[in-house]
């Protein structure tokens, strides 16, 4: 038996298979509603490092869905309120903490950083970072996992896992499925994502909250479904590890999914 932290843990995947979680790595990039959820997740399961990305500070607007959002973080990086909870959680965690904007330019240097990566997790919602990590993760052979739009959906329900050459109903998934074709990669992408069509809003709705000129209008967003996707992103990501279908279950497996 291991550390009694993980003993729930073990009983339920195996000792190999938590052995395995102690000794991966994850790239997690962009740590907002969906991201923060993710890799709580991730340390929670006992994975052995991690490498946390995002240049932004905490905001009012961020209390409604981020993990890292309280009153008594506004103002602070992102990524180092994120660090500090996951070393309040696990002081073994091997945590790296970078506080710049992912761009293009940077992502080959961001992947270097280690000789081996278990999942990146996309987590972004600057589309030219997005699609460029996303390239350079299937054309390295890194197992991927993208979040797609949360924003503007209440349905929980409809949260789910597939390729992205297997997405429906998504338009940002349509979108980045179109982008990701014209740079020659057609699958290789988990994502997550929803069908739910999003909500409607009036076109006036939001100007008020936009932070500075020229920014993009604020979209709608509630945390029991951007936790949903975060927390699915997270199972994606250490399910190769698990290896969850090994497992026996009572009954056998045909009885469970019956």
């Amino acid at each position: 038996m291991l550390s009694e932290a993980f003993s729930r843990l073990e009983l339920l995947l195996g000792e190999e298979a938590v052995l395995r979680l102690k000794q991966s790595a994850f790239l997690v990039c962009g740590l907002g509603g969906v991201g923060s959820w993710a890799v709580e997740a991730l340390a929670r399961s006992g994975v052995g490092a991690l490498t946390l990305v995002d240049f932004d500070i905490v905001k009012e607007s961020n209390l409604n869905r981020q993990l890292v959002a309280l009153h008594s973080t506004i103002g602070r990086p992102k990524a180092e309120v994120m660090a500090e909870r996951l070393h309040d959680i696990r002081p073994d965690l091997q945590l790296e903490v970078v506080t710049e904007r992912l761009t293009p330019e940077n992502i080959d240097d961001l992947l270097n950083r280690k000789e081996h990566w278990d999942g990146v997790l996309d987590a972004i919602d600057e589309r030219p970072a997005k699609l460029a990590l996303l390239e350079a993760c299937v054309r390295r052979g890194i197992p991927v996992v993208s979040s797609m739009g949360a924003a503007n959906k209440l349905s929980a329900d409809h949260v789910t896992v597939a390729d992205i050459s297997k997405t429906s109903g998504c338009p940002f998934a349509k979108l980045v499925r179109k982008e990701l074709r014209r740079r020659g990669v057609t699958q290789g992408v988990t994502c997550v994502y929803s069908p739910e069509l999003p909500v409607e809003v009036s076109p006036e709705a939001g100007e008020e909250l936009r932070e500075a000129p020229g920014e993009k209008r604020p979209l709608g967003s509630i945390v029991t479904v951007t936790a949903i996707f975060g927390m699915r992103c997270a199972q994606a990501l250490l399910e190769p590890l698990m290896d969850s279908a090994s497992r026996p279950h009572r009954g056998g497996w045909h009885a469970w999914r019956t």
